[in-house]
């Protein structure tokens, strides 16, 4: 557990990245890590494009206004929230079940309720889509943290962009850019957070 604390602690956005690279390996365990992320209904609705190669570099900073460490960091995921999720859920709850982590009938259960609250319902499934890739995201920072990547969360770059330069669908939303590689030696430390008794309310 401390070494949770220690992590969320220290971490820090980095904007700036010394040359380095990372394995497809090693982003491949980020990934996995990041799946392990709560969904609502364990709806799973996220998607990764990992982007490393030069010319996908240069595509993905015109979409993202020219910020540099696009270019500098040694690999930068593209975190989608999907739509439509909903639709997939019973196939993907069956896993559960039969792992018998999840009896059948709770299972049958989820997949109407979701059903029935997201079918024809473009925001809840938005909202749920950004919710779910969001919670991923924040995972794959602290794993990357403990796997001794520098880190930086974006959200400057232009939607439809993205989606033309890496063939999103329409059911696939880009949330986030997360950039990845080994931070400039004087980049900012943490940046000083409000108290607590500021943003909490104890009722």
């Amino acid at each position: 557990m401390n070494n949770v604390i220690d992590l969320i602690e220290k971490r820090r956005s980095v904007a700036r990245y010394e040359n380095s690279t990372i394995s497809p390996a090693d982003i491949t365990e980020l990934v996995r890590l990041a799946t392990l992320s709560p969904s609502a209904y364990n709806f799973q609705n996220w998607h990764f494009v990992a982007v490393t190669e030069n010319e996908a570099k240069h595509k993905l900073h015109r979409a993202a206004y020219g910020q540099p460490q696009v270019l500098q960091a040694a690999a930068t995921l593209i975190v989608i929230g999907e739509l439509n999720a909903h639709r997939s859920l019973a196939k993907r709850l069956q896993q559960s079940v039969d792992n018998g982590i999840l009896p059948q009938d709770v299972a049958d259960t989820w997949a109407e309720a979701a059903a029935n609250s997201h079918e024809g319902n473009p925001q809840v499934q938005r909202e749920e889509a950004i919710r779910s890739a969001s919670l991923a995201s924040m995972t794959l920072m602290l794993a990357a943290e403990n796997m001794g990547y520098a880190s930086g969360a974006m959200g400057g770059f232009e939607e439809e962009k993205v989606r033309q330069e890496f063939n999103l669908t329409d059911d696939q939303i880009p949330v986030m850019l997360i950039t990845l590689g080994k931070g400039a030696a004087k980049g900012w430390q943490q940046k000083t957070r409000r108290p607590v008794e500021e943003v909490l309310t104890l009722v």
